[in-house]
């Protein structure tokens, strides 16, 4: 078995699809290029012909390969290298952000739980309600998100909660104030749960960001732990000169 299958519950010819993805996004495969035959990327990857094909044809059906009489399979398309998603810097701007992608949300699991604090989170709040969701655009997922909010929040609008964007229901909320807002970023690798629901590879690169909401009186009223996929996201910040 090749080593970049160990340890993953994703199917091969979808690992198979990603590598041979990033190859046409990097370069190595430009297009116009004849791509090795079926017979040497079985034996590169150690894999049946029949997990070969099906990553092709993943990749044809995104318009980035074709096979050609008498030529082979050619390239005859770019891989998006476009980071559509920023790293937003103020509570405005991330609202903003939901406003006009409007992702698609799956709900994975709701329950009621405590979140880990730090000292310097604030003070917590009696309840969280925790709901666990996965956000899409055009039917690919991109981040795996925890949310727990101060459940007494959460009951003046459970329908909303569960199947909207939680920051924009709270942006529309006239009696929930948020006097601070902070975030940290991590970058760090897929286990198994998060390359399963991201559809990527076990050990790719992710992003990690956690947000945490006070109200005026400290206490923490929103608490996400957001898990993005690393082709999706960008970090652009101005330096001081």
């Amino acid at each position: 078995m090749h080593s970049i299958f160990r340890d993953s519950s994703i199917p091969r010819n979808v690992q198979l699809a990603d590598l041979f993805r990033q190859r046409i996004a990097r370069g190595i495969w430009p297009l116009g290029h004849k791509l090795p035959s079926l017979e040497e990327l079985v034996r590169e990857f150690d894999v049946a012909r029949v997990t070969v094909r099906q990553a092709m044809n993943r990749l044809a059906r995104e318009g980035l390969v074709s096979p050609q009489q008498g030529r082979g399979t050619m390239v005859t398309g770019g891989a998006a290298t476009d980071r559509w998603l920023n790293v937003q810097t103020t509570l405005d701007d991330l609202h903003k952000v939901y406003l006009d992608t409007k992702p698609e949300l799956t709900n994975l699991g709701e329950s009621v739980a405590m979140p880990q604090l730090t000292a310097i989170d604030g003070t917590p709040a009696p309840e969280y309600r925790l709901l666990r969701r996965l956000h899409q655009r055009d039917g690919v997922p991109y981040c795996v998100i925890s949310i727990y909010l101060d459940n007494r929040i959460f009951n003046r609008a459970p329908q909303r909660f569960r199947n909207e964007i939680v920051i924009s229901v709270l942006r529309t909320m006239r009696s929930v104030k948020v006097a601070r807002a902070r975030q940290t970023l991590t970058i760090n690798a897929a286990d198994v749960e998060v390359a399963s629901h991201l559809q990527i590879p076990v050990n790719s690169p992710t992003a990690e960001v956690r947000r945490v909401f006070n109200d005026p009186a400290g206490t923490i009223i929103y608490l996400a732990e957001v898990t993005y996929r690393g082709d999706f996201i960008r970090l652009e910040m101005n330096l001081r000169v």
